[in-house]
């Protein structure tokens, strides 16, 4: 399709200060929306989509997920982030094959897809060849996602991997970068996904944010996750460094200290927060508000499907209330009940769009519904019994909706997604090639 009109919707309109929506048509052409308004009608339009009763808003910005783990829901449902790491990147990790890891993150792109999605961090710590990571962004290309690639480190030992690990980044990052991914502006780039200072040693750290700016690469790294925040704090040495810079995201941030917020918005580093796996695994609580509060760069992430959900709308939810939990909790301790909200619906909507795009580097293509930027939205079935009647959009959005509410998805101006269901997408397939592949890894596991 080259002109798309999307007629009598109501359109999300996002600014720093307010989420809005409002009676529009919206008018794409090829990748790109090229008009927003009332009673459009250009001369020549390939294909027309009746909104009415629909919200039509930005797609939503997963900022950290492990898609290779599709295949293992339910693994880590019930384990600490310890079990994880032995149980998951120590036990599973090894026997994953090419194909595995193409399966895993095909299945779990399209899921991402069908939630609403319509750009992801695929944070790969499954490297264990350059097949593997050809397997991945081929994967990632098939499912027709915009994705950043975070090129992490082979699953081959936990041990040698995150603990204090003295093993460098693999310079294949410089083949892939070549092979694959050298350019920046196609829907799938590259990102480098490191260790970071708590789980490699100093001199490792140094060198693989180095290898990412050699590649001119964003970075992301775990950070702030349980006892290991105030045992390394990690962001105090990396700018005592002079390492941190905007080209940083840090996943969780949960336990660092008060300064290291202030370093991180000082050089406009982004945080990437997973509330459901936080809360489960023992990384402490979700800093939603912190980062809000210190104006820094801030999306949310699914993380791991083998513990949790593949919906942004969950993790919606979850950090809107666990911040409001925590601010209440402040109140109590001071002897005082709560007069008013102070993180609003809104504010989660943003975070889980715009500050999502601008957390991965891409609010100017991307994360919101404006003239010239890609054309990345989705529909929102608003006359859903869950949704209607919708009094407040944005809290249909955040606190009603689910991936069954998700009519539509339209990234780069190709529709996905349409009246509810995926499209070219061999699903039935699909899932039963994880379901072998799953039995596969688990049995030689015994």
């Amino acid at each position: 399709m080259k002109t798309i009109l999307i007629k009598n919707g109501k359109v999300l309109r996002l600014n720093d200060q307010e989420v809005t929506f409002q009676e529009a048509d919206v008018l794409v052409k090829n990748d790109k929306i090229v008009q927003i308004g009332k009673h459009l009608a250009p001369p020549v339009v390939d294909l027309e989509i009746d909104a009415s009763g629909m919200l039509a808003m930005p797609g939503l910005v997963d900022t950290h997920r492990h898609l290779w783990e599709t295949a293992l829901k339910g693994v880590a449902s019930n384990w600490t982030l310890m079990q994880y790491l032995n149980g998951v990147l120590g036990g599973i990790a090894p026997d994953y094959q090419p194909e595995d890891v193409y399966t895993g993150n095909l299945l779990g792109a399209l899921e991402a897809i069908n939630a609403g999605i319509t750009t992801i961090f695929d944070w790969s710590h499954i490297m264990n060849s350059n097949a593997h990571a050809k397997a991945a962004i081929d994967a990632l290309k098939e499912s027709g996602i915009r994705a950043r690639f975070g090129y992490g480190t082979p699953g081959t030992s936990v041990w040698e991997w995150f603990y204090e690990s003295r093993l460098k980044h693999p310079l294949d990052a410089k083949t892939v970068r070549k092979n694959y991914l050298s350019s920046d502006d196609g829907l799938v780039t590259m990102a480098l996904a490191i260790r970071g200072p708590e789980y490699s040693i100093n001199e490792v750290t140094d060198h693989d944010i180095r290898l990412g700016r050699e590649l001119n690469i964003p970075i992301s790294m775990h950070i702030g996750g349980g006892t290991f925040g105030p045992k390394y704090h990690g962001v105090r040495l990396l700018a005592e460094k002079g390492l941190l810079g905007p080209d940083l995201n840090f996943a969780h941030a949960n336990t660092i200290s008060e300064d290291e917020f202030e370093l991180l918005a000082a050089h406009q580093c982004s945080i990437s927060v997973a509330p459901e796996v936080e809360l489960q695994m023992g990384l402490g609580l979700p800093v939603t508000g912190k980062a809000l509060k210190y104006g820094i760069a801030c999306g949310l992430g699914v993380d791991v499907v083998s513990a949790t959900s593949g919906s942004l709308f969950d993790q919606m939810k979850v950090a809107l209330q666990a911040e409001r939990a925590i601010q209440n909790e402040r109140l109590y301790q001071s002897g005082s009940m709560p007069e008013k909200l102070t993180i609003h619906d809104s504010d989660i909507l943003k975070v889980a769009t715009i500050g999502g795009a601008k957390t991965l580097g891409l609010d100017r293509t991307t994360g919101s519904l404006e003239v010239g930027k890609q054309a990345d939205l989705i529909l929102i079935d608003i006359k859903n019994i869950s949704l209607s009647p919708s009094i407040n959009p944005v809290s249909s959005v955040v606190l009603y909706a689910n991936e069954n509410h998700v009519d539509t998805v339209m990234i780069a101006g190709k529709i996905l997604k349409r009246q509810g269901k995926l499209l070219d997408a061999n699903l039935e397939n699909l899932i039963e090639r994880a379901h072998r592949s799953m039995e596969r890894i688990l049995k030689e596991r015994r």
